[in-house]
């Protein structure tokens, strides 16, 4: 079974814990992608939901596919959150998100949530964050360069400038840039955590530790269940 086939299988089971009158977060990535379009499948077959969505293209997704979309000013309290994830550590659920470039909208959504879900397949399972993806960390335009020296100076990390496909700088939805932190491996996620959300010129980071209350991971054969320890 193809990644893509994983993430498809742990997407479907995750669209059956959708439930109908609620408030839905809508993650983004390709995994997300997946879950968007199992929920339209069951909106379509009678389900009544509505959406708030991470970024901009998971936005046009479900808007394209008749998903009714609201905001925080009249929906304040998000029942469920369902995303993906470029690490997730196996004991902890402590979480590394943000290589598709949303990581905060993520995180406020995540925030906002009653309860989070990440869908992925197993080669996103780690014993240590960091080990197999850099921590995306988002910071305001001005100043980046001296941002990224005291990301540097603080962190002992290797930190590179993420660029988009053109060759120019990638910028995010909410107008920022974002810092790729290469790290070898992260003993304390909320602390790591912390001690980057202190840099001045940092906006947010995409460890998301103690957020997950469960991930759906899908292999070859099933998909499995974990709990937050």
């Amino acid at each position: 079974m193809s990644k893509d086939a994983q993430k498809q299988l742990a997407a479907k089971q995750a669209a059956e814990l959708v439930e109908d009158g609620m408030v839905v977060g809508l993650g983004t990535g390709s995994t997300a992608a997946f879950f968007i379009g199992s929920l339209i499948e069951r909106v379509r077959n009678g389900l009544r939901i509505v959406c708030i969505p991470t970024s901009e293209r998971s936005a046009a997704q479900a808007r394209a596919g008749g998903l009714e979309l609201v905001d925080f000013a009249s929906h304040p309290v998000i029942d469920l959150t369902i995303d993906g994830a470029d690490e997730i550590k196996r004991d902890t659920l402590d979480l590394v998100k943000g290589l598709g470039g949303a990581l905060l909208r993520e995180k406020i959504v995540a925030s906002a949530s009653r309860r989070l879900v990440i869908i992925a397949d197993t080669s996103k399972l780690v014993d240590w964050l960091g080990t197999s993806a850099p921590v995306p960390v988002e910071v305001a335009r001005f100043g980046w360069e001296a941002t990224r020296e005291k990301l540097r100076a603080t962190t002992g990390a290797t930190i590179t400038q993420r660029m988009a496909a053109d060759g120019n700088p990638y910028i995010t939805d909410g107008g920022n840039y974002i810092l790729d932190a290469r790290f070898e491996a992260i003993a304390d996620a909320a602390a790591t955590n912390d001690d980057l959300r202190r840099i001045v010129g940092v906006v947010e980071t995409g460890l998301f530790p103690r957020m997950a209350d469960m991930a759906l991971v899908a292999d070859e054969a099933n998909v499995a269940r974990f709990l937050r320890s």
